[in-house]
């Protein structure tokens, strides 16, 4: 960035807090900030006051959810939609496509935080990607003034069918942006009329800054972009708005932190996470400060959420007494070790499928994917990497052979936590897969044409030895990633990362109430399309619920709690399952083997 355009963007943060004087709207307002991989237990009121000020004098979720694969797009997906994932098809961040993605020069392993992307997604799949209408596309179907900011990907997910729509707003990190940081085509919406000026004039920048660690400057701008051009537009329409920002931090910060790197301790509990916290709660509340000033407090129900938990990094398996080990997993161990199990060569997708000396180079995978087959044109087996969970696929006339001998090694690897099955698999013989259990558990199964996963491999959770802030703060997974031991990684099935933050206050909120029920990102579409008074449509049946409970003259939910085993393994082991349940929606705490998971309970 030149020095001038740094300049004005550092600037920005003395001028953000102030904001101009809007008036108040007639009817209800929505604002719903998501705090990207923000922990329960983080929120203090030193690291973020405006957050925990929100739980304590409104709704306390107090036994919140991510929903699994603990990842950020699978969340978007079903905070935009109220439905699982089984249902979206945005089962992971990562995905096996089967068809060639232009945008990523024709690789059918696709990460999906980009707008370009979502865009080749949703035309190739129509509405068997994000086929269910989301919160912001009934909105504004209602009558309100719709838009969301922040994260690319996520940002575009939560109205896709809005990219290109005249009255949606939709500005994330890439707008004004043609080239993604990868050199990849960023298929960025743009602003539209007046406001494209208008936040130009408000920021002093034409596109976003770079994301840094922690993500202060880049959000400063999002954030003037929203206090001092998005919200006086909306407002000039004269109708009630509701407003979505996601917030890179604190999970940028996260991820890259270097204050803990090589160790389990601080981890990703360092002074960087702590600064990103912050980050993202000054960003909500210069959003709250404008809006108050404006005099709409009042009439505006704010909820906040986090899409996931968070871990720390280990590249080893953890010694019995709970050290370090010394065998290093590489970026793309589990491609590398499927590759070796069936004798076949091992492609990069990310490198225009390179063919992969994993022998004698010692080669890996760029970024943890890998096709693997006698060509990379016909895989006999792909493997798409999440961090802390991975996505196999099996293809050809060999394809139930092929993963029950991928099944058979897992389970022998200590760096397997769990195994869950496609249920097509478990069809043709159940018991060639015992040991795992189903993905329709965990409502992976249902109305999406986006090719499933054949297995989900989640990896091994432990707490750090030595560390003293109780065991979800303390939690570290074996991840597959290119990040390093001591920083930050989610996607596995521990407690760690399916514990998130949830918050909400406003007019429509019941008063320090501290909710004892499970409530998940599944159940924000609905209970504020309740306040909201529109009804969100679209196919499947995995669907959240109304957290009515949590609404004004919301009564108590009743509460059942219960676990699913497998068939056991040769050797006696079961794969578990620990589930609440209000109603029919169910609520996964976390899976997989008995000592390889944090907070698994055991039964």
């Amino acid at each position: 960035m030149p020095f001038a355009r740094l300049s004005a963007a550092l600037a920005l943060s003395a001028a953000l807090l102030a904001s101009p004087a809007l008036a108040a709207p007639a009817q209800r307002n929505v604002i719903l900030f998501i705090a990207d991989g923000l922990r329960y237990s983080s929120v203090t009121p030193q690291t973020a006051p405006t957050m925990w000020k929100i739980k304590t004098d409104g709704v306390d979720f107090t036994n919140s959810h991510s929903i699994y694969p603990t990842v950020t797009t699978a969340n978007a997906s079903a905070i935009a939609t109220g439905h699982y994932l089984g249902d979206t098809g945005d089962y992971g961040n990562v995905l096996y496509t089967e068809f060639p993605v232009q945008a990523l020069y024709g690789s059918q392993v696709v990460f999906l935080e980009s707008d370009s992307v979502l865009r080749e997604m949703r035309g190739h799949f129509g509405e068997g990607y994000l086929g269910q209408q989301s919160l912001l596309s009934a909105a504004r179907a209602g009558g309100y003034q719709t838009a969301v900011i922040g994260k690319t990907g996520p940002a575009a997910i939560q109205d896709i069918t809005a990219m290109d729509a005249k009255d949606a707003i939709i500005f994330d990190d890439m707008t004004g942006k043609k080239i993604a940081p990868d050199g990849s085509p960023s298929g960025a919406v743009p602003l539209k009329g007046s406001i494209a000026a208008d936040t130009a004039l408000a920021t002093g920048l034409d596109t976003a800054p770079l994301t840094a660690v922690p993500n202060i400057v880049q959000q400063q701008y999002l954030t003037a972009a929203v206090t001092r051009a998005i919200l006086p537009y909306m407002q000039d329409k004269s109708k009630p708005f509701v407003l979505v920002f996601w917030s890179r931090d604190p999970d940028a910060s996260q991820h890259s932190a270097i204050d803990s790197v090589g160790k389990l301790v601080p981890g990703i509990n360092s002074g960087t996470a702590k600064d990103a916290i912050r980050n993202a709660d000054n960003s909500l509340k210069t959003i709250l400060d404008a809006v108050a000033s404006a005099g709409m407090a009042g009439d505006t129900d704010v909820f906040v959420t986090a899409d996931h938990g968070f871990s720390t990094i280990s590249k080893t398996v953890p010694n019995a007494d709970g050290t370090m080990g010394t065998d290093l997993h590489p970026t793309g161990f589990l491609a590398i070790d499927i590759a070796r199990w069936l004798g076949k060569p091992l492609f990069d997708p990310d490198q225009g499928n390179q063919q992969l000396d994993y022998s004698g180079a010692g080669e890996f995978p760029s970024r943890g994917n890998g096709m693997i087959g006698d060509t990379a044109d016909a895989p006999a087996a792909v493997v798409a990497a999440n961090g802390g969970s991975d996505f196999i696929y099996v293809r050809g006339s060999d394809a139930h052979a092929t993963a029950k001998t991928i099944f058979d090694k897992l389970l022998a690897q200590p760096y397997t936590a769990g195994v869950f099955v496609n249920d097509d698999l478990l069809k043709e013989n159940p018991k060639d897969f015992a040991g795992a259990l189903p993905m329709s558990a965990i409502n992976m199964i249902g109305s999406s044409t986006v090719p499933q996963p054949s297995i989900v491999v989640e990896f091994r959770s432990f707490v750090a030895k030595g560390c003293k802030l109780g065991e979800q703060l303390c939690a570290v997974e074996m991840a597959d990633t290119s990040l390093q031991t001591g920083q930050g990684m989610h996607g596995s099935f521990s407690r760690a990362d399916t514990r998130n933050f949830m918050a909400a206050m406003g007019p429509d909120f019941k008063a320090h109430f501290a909710d004892p029920a499970p409530v998940s990102n599944a159940d924000i579409n609905p209970t504020l399309a309740r306040v909201l008074g529109v009804s969100p449509a679209g196919p499947g049946n995995l669907k959240g619920r109304v957290a009515a409970e949590a609404l004004k003259g919301g009564k108590k939910v009743s509460v059942t709690r219960g676990w699913k085993a497998s068939d056991p393994t040769p050797d006696g082991r079961r794969m578990l399952l620990d589930y609440q349940q209000v109603g029919g929606t169910r609520y996964f705490d976390a899976a997989g083997y008995p000592g390889r998971v944090v907070g698994l309970s055991p039964h």
